[in-house]
Parts: C-alpha cells; sequence; structure tokens
C-alpha cells in the first residue's frame, strides 16, 4: 500500500526529516555484500532504504555517490555549499520531489542560514523572490529541469549580473542536472512519506 493510499504521504513542501518508501524490495541490510557497501562508500548510507535499493547495482551506485560527493562537498572553489543546495532544492521543488526537495532545503537553511528564503522557495514554489542572485540561481536550474536546451545564453548573462564566474555557473549546472536526474530515479522508484 503507497504511502499516499496509508494517509502517511507528506501533503506539502518542508525542510522536516522525511522518510522515503520503496516500491521495490532493497536489498536487506544484513544480506549486502562487500561489494554493495564499497558502493554505498559510507557504510552509514546502509541505514537508507533507497541506497540499499540502488546497491542492486553496486557500480552504478558507487560512480552515482562519487558524483554527488564531488558536486556538494568539494567546494574549495566554485559556488559555495549554500546555492549548490539552493539549486538542487529549486530543482526538486519544480519537479515535485518533496523527499529531496527536503534534504537540500535543509542543507540551503543551514549553509546559508537563510531559514525564511529556504522556506519562501518551498512555500510559493521556484517564482519566489529570494533576492537577485538566489533568484538567478533559480531561474537557471529550472531552466535546465524543464528541458536542457532551454538553459542558455540568458541564464549565464544573469548569473554572471549577479555575481557568479564560470566556475560558479559550472556548479550550478553540475547541482540543477544531477538532481534533475536524481528526482527522476527517485520519483520512479518510492515516495516519500511521513516519519513513522
Amino acid at each position: 500500500m503507497s504511502a499516499a493510499a496509508k494517509g502517511t504521504a507528506p501533503a506539502e513542501f518542508t525542510r522536516a526529516q522525511l522518510d522515503w518508501e520503496p516500491w521495490i524490495d532493497p536489498v536487506p541490510q544484513a544480506e549486502l555484500t562487500e561489494r554493495q557497501y564499497a558502493g554505498l562508500t559510507d557504510k552509514a548510507r546502509a541505514a537508507s532504504p533507497y541506497f540499499r535499493l540502488l546497491a542492486r547495482d553496486p557500480d552504478v551506485l558507487g560512480a552515482r555517490t562519487r558524483t554527488d560527493k564531488d558536486i556538494f562537498y568539494n567546494t574549495a572553489v566554485g559556488l559555495p555549499r549554500a546555492e549548490r543546495e539552493l539549486s538542487a532544492a529549486a530543482v526538486s521543488r519544480f519537479n515535485g520531489c518533496i523527499y529531496c526537495a527536503s534534504v537540500h532545503a535543509r542543507f540551503a537553511a543551514t549553509y546559508s542560514k537563510r531559514d525564511g528564503d529556504v522556506d519562501k522557495l518551498l512555500a510559493e514554489g521556484v517564482g519566489a523572490e529570494l533576492g537577485e542572485r538566489w533568484d538567478a540561481v533559480v531561474a537557471a536550474a529550472v531552466a535546465l529541469t524543464a528541458t536542457p536546451s532551454r538553459f542558455g545564453a540568458a541564464e549565464i548573462q544573469r548569473l554572471r549580473a549577479a555575481g557568479l564566474d564560470d566556475l560558479d555557473i559550472a556548479d550550478v549546472v553540475h547541482s540543477a542536472s544531477f538532481f534533475n536526474w536524481a528526482n527522476r530515479l527517485m520519483l520512479s522508484l518510492g515516495e516519500s512519506a511521513l516519519p513513522g
């Protein structure tokens, strides 16, 4: 029975911690192999049914996780972590992935200390006014998400006018593109649920 049918699906976007329920059985934690643990790259991820489901193909999961970590944790140059997370949260809000939006909205709020603006994005959607720099990041992320070819010179010019350089813009593209793909994968394999 789905979370919606059980009445445990979240009704709105939130920064609260949510659960995720798979529609396909994940690998039971006690049955994970060393190769699957290697694909997780972090043993703590074994608690997540999403990552245990992806562990059915540990090589792809490993590549996915290393890409994710490089995009969001490799912040020595380029876009600050808060705005990478903002990009992912905007994509997730636009795609309707309540679970991913909650995760990345929490990170965006934590790293930016702009809880009110992050909550505004969740409540009002990707058209919320958050200040020109954040609005430019959100608009670029949404353009890439709607149809990649919709992203172009106008979005790049707006990002540059908001103070982003080429490395920053590349990070907007990477975080938005990765989460556009990740949302679609997550939304096709299960659904968000209220903790219970």
